[in-house]
Parts: structure tokens; sequence; C-alpha cells
């Protein structure tokens, strides 16, 4: 625990990389470490299920313990019974994923936002005998003082492409981005 509170001290303190930490102490506090100085970082969720598709539940957790047997079915997946989904859960993780991406990028750029609210409104789809999640729509509406609407555009734009969760769906992916 120590050393991720070091790391995040250092991570503020010292010029940051487009992951948003130093190299060096990327490779103190992270897994296993690649030839080039990169290191792999692995998160951890559970899915439990019981019964049929239809018929049935399940529940997921995670390592940090945000999820601790949270409740999901087909009633939580296509239906509205309270609970979640995991498409719910890829628009979270898009939606945060992206914000904060960008929020790097605007740090790197020597630029301070007021406030980035995203929300990620992801499609599910039949496909065949089942179902494909086919585009995870973003829209982004920022207050950042001073910036111009071009690199503002520019900004948004590169972290849509470049946030670790838009490079692994295989989904149209569409951004509309605003300054307020």
């Amino acid at each position: 625990m120590a050393r991720v509170r070091e790391a995040r001290r250092l991570a503020f303190a010292r010029p940051l990389d487009h992951h948003g930490l130093e190299a060096a102490t990327k490779l103190q506090v992270f897994g296993k470490q690649h030839s080039q100085g990169e290191v792999d970082m692995i998160r951890k969720a559970k899915a439990v299920w019981h019964g049929t598709g239809r018929d049935g539940s399940g529940a997921l957790s995670s390592d940090s313990g945000i999820l601790g047997d949270t409740p999901y079915s087909f009633r939580t997946r296509f239906e509205n019974e309270k609970g979640t989904n995991p498409e719910e859960l890829i628009a979270a993780a898009h939606a945060g994923c992206f914000t904060m991406a960008l929020a790097f990028g605007m740090q790197m750029a020597g630029i301070t936002p007021t406030e980035l609210a995203t929300e990620a409104a992801v499609t599910l789809e039949p496909e065949g005998q089942g179902f494909k999640i086919s585009k995870s729509a973003l829209t982004l509406r920022a207050k950042v003082p001073n910036l111009d609407e071009a690199k503002f555009l520019e900004l948004a734009k590169g972290a849509e492409k470049n946030c670790p969760v838009s490079k692994v769906l295989n989904a149209e992916i569409t951004l509309d981005a605003k300054l307020a």
C-alpha cells in the first residue's frame, strides 16, 4: 500500500506519460515487466450464475470491492429490474476511461478543465442467434476556461481513439463533444 501511495505522489510531482504515470513509477508498482519497460496491469472481476439463461440469476464481484455480489439476470439486462448488466458496466468503463484519458491529455497540454462530464450509451443488438455490442456513443460536455473549440475537439478525438476501452471495443464509437 505504501508503494501505491508513493506512486500516486510521484504521479503528481513528475511529468506524465500517455498512461498518466512516469515510467519508473509504473515499474515500481505494477505487475510483470516487458522488455520495452512496459508492464501489465491486471484487474479482476468475477461472475457467478445459477440456473438457466432466462430464469437464472447471477452476481458480479470485483477485487476492488466496488461490485460485491451485485445482482444481474435476464431481467436486469433485457427488462428494467434493479441490478446491473454487462452493457451498463461497459458503458461506465468507457465513459470513465475516455474522460480520464481526456483529463490526462489536457494536463499534458497545460490545460485544466473545470468539469468533464461524459455519458456512454452502449447499443446491444441481435446478431444471428445471439447479440453483439455494436456501438458506444460518447456524449461529452465540458467546462474548460480559455480553450478554443479546435483544440478541444483535437484533444477529445485523441482521447476517444486512445483510451484503452475504446481500443478494446469492436464496435462503432461516436463522439459528440461540446464546450459549455
